[in-house]
């Protein structure tokens, strides 16, 4: 039996069921990238809503999970591959140019697609965050698949296309900061990746890396440069309020013992202030500043995800605001009761030994209302009453892809760091952390 689990250093409280517990739910939740793919051209959706388009930040989780998936004997080699050179191979010859109906642009590649031509959808945003996430999985490909066959030589060869050829210099547009995106309608867009700790590191770290358009490093010192040191009951941590910040990056990225510049200063790698993050949002569910009764030690995981709003509602004479699809975070909100039991996963790696123990109340939950067999839902709210179902709240009726593909990967880091080692070996990868200054740890042991 894999035993890795037991041998986690800040683990102590492992139970013989938790490994079974794990294998099950990251079971469950890899049906999702078998569910609602497009064979024809590897797109996979943003979420399980009928008609939803794809998010290119979905592809990416989904190929890092398939790879996932194999080792966990989910999904044979075959067709594993299938998948990946399917999907690969739909978005190099995707159409790349400013017209409005383009897949792509520079290389870069547009936030939604229609799930069946690739084309752009709900005229979004040529998203330089989205794309690097893409990228991410794609070279986790080209790192897992060594082989010499044909198959996997092709997978290699298409992901060093897909990299090489975006342009991060022209993302910059003329600044030293990445721009968060571009429209053929109205050309850059006024926010860039430059203000407050982000999931952007993972972006940086790409663009940094890039044989072919790298950027100058003093853009990620000046981003890192305006990260806000806060202290949050006591504990001291680069602040972000939800809890996806701290975790998507680390998804590819295994930060343990490398430090940038901003580390340093503050004696400090990003793992570990993950880990306190994590802490924080379990302690802002147990003070409970806004009175929702299920918070609770149990009962926490403030991020971006589905809600049920938007509404106003006066309840027990407060009026309490209800948000939609909306980035959650402690301790500044917003707030509305959500709960969203996917973020808590994704901190497996973190805090393990209150991970766990949420997921064992969140499955018992589940039991209780007889769905534990449909893995975790996306988000809840029981303080928000819908007609007709029985004094339960809300329950968010969709699963989406941005939160599936992080419990897959974070569970298999957590137990076998798979994702995190096949990073270690992408010469880009390397190359990029060590513009952006991180050095120490297992960095330093690559020549």
């Amino acid at each position: 039996m894999d035993t890795s689990i037991r041998n986690h250093k800040s683990y102590s409280n492992f139970q013989e069921t938790d490994l079974e517990m794990l294998e099950t739910l990251q079971s469950q939740t890899f049906e999702y990238f078998l569910n609602y793919w497009n064979p024809k051209n590897g797109l996979i959706a943003d979420k399980s809503k009928p008609d939803s388009h794809s998010s290119i930040a979905v592809v990416g989780l989904g190929i890092s999970s398939y790879v996932v998936g194999l080792e966990r004997n989910l999904l044979p080699r075959k067709e594993a591959i299938i998948k990946i050179l399917t999907v690969l191979n739909f978005f190099h010859d995707g159409e790349q140019g400013p017209q409005k109906d383009a897949m792509g642009y520079k290389g870069f590649y547009y936030h939604f697609l229609d799930m069946k031509t690739g084309k752009r959808a709900w005229e979004s945003e040529l998203s330089t965050i989205d794309t690097a996430i893409f990228i991410a999985g794609v070279l986790t490909a080209a790192y897992y698949f060594r082989g010499d066959n044909k198959e996997e030589k092709e997978i290699r060869k298409l992901a060093e296309s897909l990299y090489r050829r975006i342009d991060w210099q022209w993302a910059l547009n003329g600044g030293p900061v990445i721009c968060h995106g571009w429209k053929p309608e109205s050309a850059f867009l006024n926010n860039y990746w430059d203000l407050g700790y982000s999931e952007a590191i993972i972006l940086y770290v790409l663009a940094l890396g890039s044989p072919t358009f790298p950027i100058d490093p003093v853009g990620y010192r000046n981003w890192t440069s305006t990260f806000e040191w806060g202290n949050i009951d006591g504990i001291e941590y680069v602040h972000a309020g939800p809890l996806f910040i701290h975790q998507m990056s680390h998804l590819w990225l295994d930060f343990q013992g490398i430090q940038d510049d901003l580390n340093k200063k503050f004696k400090i790698d990003y793992f570990e202030n993950s880990c306190r993050a994590t802490h924080i949002q379990q302690q802002y569910a147990i003070k409970n500043p806004m009175n929702f009764k299920h918070y609770s030690i149990n009962n926490w995981g403030f991020t971006a995800s589905d809600g049920p709003g938007p509404a106003i509602i006066k309840m027990e004479g407060v009026e309490r605001t209800f948000y939609d699809y909306i980035a959650r975070g402690v301790p500044f909100g917003p707030d509305d009761g959500t709960i969203s039991p996917w973020a808590v996963v994704a901190s497996l790696p973190f805090a393990p030994d209150i991970v766990l123990n949420t997921i064992r109340h969140a499955i018992k939950r589940l039991k209780e209302r007889n769905s534990a067999d449909n893995g975790f839902d996306a988000s809840f709210n029981p303080v928000y009453q819908v007609a007709g179902n029985k004094g339960n709240g809300w329950v968010s009726s969709w699963k989406f892809g941005l939160n599936e593909g992080p419990m897959v990967i974070m569970i298999e880091n957590f137990r076998t760091q798979l994702i995190w080692d096949i990073s270690k070996k992408c010469p880009y990868i390397i190359n990029g952390l060590r513009q952006a200054g991180f050095t120490g740890g297992w960095l330093n042991q690559i020549k």
